[in-house]
């Protein structure tokens, strides 16, 4: 075997090079992002939580594992 075998050929490699400048040029744009606040002053509302659904498959496997889901 030849160091040349595992190059593969051309259109992966340029496939491979815009997926890597895709995530690239996406990091780049988070960086110069400017992060969300943490003040509770600055992000007065209240978020509800959402409801878990506990399905019944769920509910009798836990039971079978004595794990309660009340």
């Amino acid at each position: 075997m030849t160091p040349y075998e595992e190059i593969e050929t051309p259109t992966q490699l340029r496939a491979d090079c815009e997926a890597v400048n895709s995530r690239l040029a996406r990091a780049a744009r988070k960086v110069v992002e400017t992060p969300p606040s943490i003040h509770f002053d600055e992000f007065p509302r209240e978020i509800q939580k959402r409801d878990i659904q506990i399905s019944e498959a769920a509910q009798r496997l836990a039971n079978a594992l004595h794990l309660h889901l009340d």
